[in-house]
C-alpha cells in the first residue's frame, strides 16, 4: 500500500544493493554497487544524476523503477516503500505511479503501432481514459505537448531519433504519472537532437509538474536542469544547484553552486578536478576556522608533513 511517511517522491537512505557473481574457478565473488546512498527529490523537481560507467546510477534506476530490490536501506518513490511492495502492488506501481523513458526505442515504442496508437495503449493499460473519443482528444494534447503531432500516424521506423524519443515521452507521462524516469534518455542521440529531447523534459516538468530524474552519464544534461546529483563509487558524492539571481542594476545572472553531499556518519567525497588541482594523495591535512573546515596536500616528508608552516622548526 502507497505510504505518506515521507513528502519527497523520491527518498533514498543508506541504500545498498549488492549482487553476487560467479567465478566459475571458485566462491561466488560479491559486488556493492550501491554503498550507502542517499537521495531526496522533492514534488516537481527536475533532477538530472550524472555517473561514470560502474557508479551505480544503472542500479539506482533499476531500484527506483522496481525492476530490482535494494539490499539494505531505504527506497520510496511516489509514496511507496520499494522495499516491502507485493508483486500485485508493483504492477499497480509501474501502470499508474511512475513513467519511464529508456535509451532504446525498442523498450519505449511498440514498433508495428504509430505513434498515437502508442500513446492511446498506454491510456488504455492505465484505464485513465474511458471512451474513444477522449483517448483521441488525449492523445492529440500529449504529441502536442511534445510538439511531435506531426507523427501521429507514423511508426517508429518512420520518425528521427529525436522524434521517437519525444513520443516515448508522451508515452511516459500518458498514466499521469506523480514521477518520471528516464534513463540514459539522450544515449542515442547527437548534441543538438539531445538538447532538443532534454528541453521536452523540462518542459514537461514545467507543465504538468512532474517529478523528473534524469539518469545519464552525460555531463551536458547539467546545463537543463536546475539540480545535478554526481554519483561515485556507489554513493551521492556532490551536487550542482543552479539558480538565476538579479544584481542591483537589474541584470540577471546564472549561479551554479557545488557543494559536497555529507553522509550520516560524516563521509564526503571530493571532487575529481579539485583532488586532481592540488594534487591530494593519500591523506589530506584538515583544519578547523570559525566558518569553514580547509582542507590542504598533507604528503609526509621526514616525518612530519610537507607543508608545515614557518612555526613548525619552533614546535620540535
Amino acid at each position: 500500500m502507497a505510504s505518506a511517511a515521507s513528502d519527497a517522491d523520491i527518498l533514498c537512505t543508506d541504500l545498498v544493493r549488492i549482487f553476487r557473481v560467479a567465478t566459475g574457478t571458485g566462491p561466488d565473488v560479491e559486488v556493492q554497487a550501491l554503498q550507502g546512498l542517499n537521495l531526496r527529490v522533492e514534488p516537481g523537481e527536475l533532477v538530472a544524476v550524472v555517473g561514470a560507467s560502474g557508479s551505480g546510477k544503472s542500479t539506482l534506476l533499476s531500484i527506483l523503477s522496481s525492476l530490482d530490490k535494494p539490499t539494505a536501506g531505504v527506497a520510496r518513490v511516489a509514496g511507496h516503500d520499494l522495499l516491502t511492495m507485493k508483486e500485485k502492488e508493483r504492477v499497480a506501481f509501474r501502470r499508474r505511479s511512475v513513467g519511464f523513458v529508456w535509451q532504446q526505442t525498442s523498450r519505449n515504442l511498440l514498433p508495428y503501432f504509430s505513434a498515437a496508437e502508442n500513446v492511446a495503449a498506454t491510456l488504455a493499460v492505465a484505464g485513465r481514459t474511458r471512451g474513444t473519443p477522449a483517448r483521441r482528444a488525449r492523445v492529440a494534447e500529449l504529441l502536442d505537448l511534445l510538439e511531435v503531432a506531426h507523427c501521429a500516424d507514423r511508426r517508429p521506423g518512420e520518425m528521427s531519433g529525436g522524434e521517437q524519443q519525444r513520443v516515448a515521452i508522451a508515452v511516459a507521462i500518458a498514466n499521469e504519472p506523480r514521477v518520471l524516469l528516464a534513463d540514459e534518455p539522450t544515449g542515442e542521440l547527437d548534441e543538438t537532437t539531445s538538447a532538443h529531447v532534454l528541453e521536452a523534459l523540462r518542459a514537461v516538468n514545467h507543465a504538468l509538474g512532474v517529478t523528473t530524474l534524469i539518469v545519464t552519464h552525460d555531463p551536458g544534461v547539467s546545463e537543463h536542469v536546475a539540480r545535478t546529483v554526481q554519483i561515485r563509487d556507489g554513493r551521492t558524492s556532490t551536487e550542482v544547484l543552479r539558480s538565476t539571481r538579479t544584481d542591483e542594476h537589474g541584470a540577471e545572472h546564472h549561479v551554479a553552486e557545488e557543494y559536497a553531499v555529507l553522509d550520516r556518519v560524516g563521509r564526503l567525497q571530493l571532487p575529481d578536478e579539485f583532488v586532481a588541482a592540488l594534487d591530494l594523495r593519500d591523506r589530506v591535512r584538515l583544519s578547523l576556522e570559525p566558518d569553514r573546515v580547509e582542507v590542504r596536500p598533507g604528503r609526509i616528508q621526514e616525518g612530519r608533513p610537507s607543508d608545515a608552516g614557518p612555526d613548525a622548526e619552533g614546535e620540535r
